[in-house]
């Protein structure tokens, strides 16, 4: 069990660090497609915000595994 928290706690941080790495990437990417039409730039903000989301729920998660640790 205790293979499987400290892989799961490196992989945690991973995730979370590569998410934050492609939600700036895609608001950069969002800045420099403003001009375009179709709501390209618009697309990309959602999805650099549905990446924070998703690296909110991994931060949770971390958290609760760190909680877990403390507690047993």
């Amino acid at each position: 069990m205790n293979d499987i928290r400290e892989r799961l706690r490196i992989l945690l941080d991973y995730w979370i660090e590569h998410n934050r790495e492609h939600e700036q990437e895609f608001r950069d990417w969002a800045d420099k497609a403003t001009s375009l039409p179709g709501g390209v730039a618009q697309q990309l903000q959602e999805a650099a915000a549905r990446m924070a989301d998703a690296s909110n729920c991994l931060e949770k998660a971390r958290q609760a595994l760190a909680k877990r640790k403390e507690g047993h």
